[in-house]
């Protein structure tokens, strides 16, 4: 037990803070939420490493570095409705579940779903909804005061977008290739939304995304 806390008192230390993640929050909740008890059997000892985890099914589990940037970087409240596009592991979802008040997770395989679902209800978190289904081009018809977007879209998501209520932020990693981009949206006002580019990384693409249109020579 004394070895897993040391790691995880190192992976806050080594890999996140030197991220840019100084929200006292945040960094208390990476030490309060075991991420251990997220990672596939055959991973657990790769949870708290600074590396991607793969699920399964084509979903990866990002590394613990990008996953407190992006609920650093929603900046979240307790009366927040958040949606997240990719349920994945449930590590994300547990962390947002924290600091928001209420949480929609939507993901697209079935078996990732119920997992995550078991995981929330044992972590006791009463706030979070998951549902089998595909959000990459939108979700429910309803507003969010923030979303985030799990895996990477090679085009901005246009219809997500249109769902953040004013004042609403959206987390994304945009892009293709090695350099993508983490983008944090914001909407200012009903008509306006502003973008900033938070760092540049690689990770597996979101399932079923929107793609650009491509010339056929």
């Amino acid at each position: 037990m004394r070895n897993i806390e040391q790691a995880r008192f190192n992976m806050v230390e080594q890999q996140i803070r030197p991220w840019d993640v100084h929200d006292p929050k945040v960094l208390e909740l990476l030490m309060k939420v075991k991420r251990e008890h997220f990672v596939p059997d055959e991973g657990q000892t790769l949870a708290l490493m600074d590396l991607e985890i793969a699920l399964g099914h084509g979903e990866m589990m990002w590394a613990p570095k990008i996953e407190a940037r992006a609920v650093q970087a929603l900046k979240l409240s307790h009366t927040d409705r958040v949606l997240e596009v990719g349920t994945g592991s449930g590590y994300v979802t547990a962390l947002l579940a924290h600091l928001a008040g209420q949480v929609t997770s939507v993901e697209l395989v079935p078996e990732l779903a119920q997992k995550a679902a078991e995981k929330m209800l044992s972590h006791r978190l009463k706030n979070v909804t998951v549902v089998v289904g595909d959000a990459a081009t939108g979700w429910a018809d309803q507003q969010y005061d923030a979303i985030v977007i799990t895996g990477s879209l090679p085009v901005r998501p246009v219809e997500l977008l249109q769902q953040l209520k004013v004042g609403g932020r959206l987390f994304v990693i945009l892009g293709e290739g090695a350099a993508m981009k983490a983008t944090l949206f914001t909407r200012v006002s009903a008509d306006t939304i502003d973008s900033v580019v938070l760092f540049e990384t690689s990770v597996a693409p979101l399932l079923n995304a929107s793609q650009p249109e491509r010339f056929v020579f």
